[in-house]
């Protein structure tokens, strides 16, 4: 039985993608850690498996880092209607498009920065996934860390268009110290300032997070150390849930989150 898909929104975070060196690794590490089961879809570009929990599809993970010699990391895509124009748009307003855009799988894609240096990804097509999705396992919350929130709003609002669209879904606002984008009432990201001084520490420059929902923060935090992943961020109460940092065998930054509305 194939896994459910959910259609990307435009302007949203739509996918996130782990590129890891070893598949066997990071499928055994996630699995135990999030439940997840796995779909096997080889590419032109490697090997490639998406993460399904319950039957839905919540996260890839390629060997992007070994194949393509790209960082073991989490990328957020967002959600575009055209990746071409959008690539044009990132590159006006002062961001980089490092690769694409190319065709990939079922749409197109390409992977970016802004101009603080947060690397992120567009998406045009049809499968996406949307941190709307209230589920343990899945992706429940999206926050970019950098050094001038109203800034990288600015950036991303005027790439995605996020004032040009029906106020009736779209909102962006001040929220628990931080600018948050809310999509059909649920809030799916954030932009939050400060603390990023230390540019040569990845703890701390400038990037997005990748929230994931588990039933325990603090069980999951140590299965994490069983599973031979770190600790970045000891588990602590936020006004989105209890939270933890980690970082799981090969080096990719995450964090979890449980409590969360």
């Amino acid at each position: 039985m194939s896994s459910a898909k959910i259609c990307c929104v435009a302007g949203a975070p739509c996918w996130v993608n782990l590129t890891a060196r070893d598949l066997r690794v990071a499928t055994e590490f996630y699995g135990a850690l999030l439940g997840w089961e796995f779909e096997h879809a080889p590419t032109r570009f490697g090997d490639y498996v998406r993460a399904v929990v319950h039957g839905t599809e919540v996260a890839g993970i390629s060997t992007g880092a070994r194949d393509m010699e790209l960082s073991v990391a989490w990328t957020t895509f967002f959600g575009v209607e055209n990746a071409d124009i959008s690539a044009a748009d990132i590159r006006d307003r002062g961001g980089t498009v490092a690769v694409g855009p190319l065709d990939f799988d079922t749409g197109r894609m390409a992977l970016c920065s802004d101009p603080g240096g947060a690397s992120f990804g567009i998406w045009e097509g049809e499968k996406g996934l949307s941190t709307r999705l209230r589920r343990v396992g899945a992706p429940v919350w999206i926050e970019l860390r950098t050094r001038d929130a109203f800034a990288s709003a600015m950036f991303y609002g005027e790439v995605f268009g996020w004032d040009k669209r029906d106020p009736e879904h779209y909102e962006v606002r001040w929220e628990n110290d931080r600018v948050v984008l809310v999509v059909d009432g649920h809030s799916v990201a954030g932009i939050l300032s400060g603390g990023v001084e230390a540019a040569a520490d990845p703890r701390v420059r400038p990037r997005w997070h990748v929230y994931f929902g588990v039933a325990d923060v603090d069980e999951a935090v140590q299965l994490t150390k069983e599973l031979g992943g770190d600790i970045t961020g000891e588990p602590r109460d936020s006004a989105y849930g209890r939270v933890a940092g980690i970082r799981d065998p090969e080096g990719a930054l995450l964090s979890i989150v449980s409590g969360y509305a």
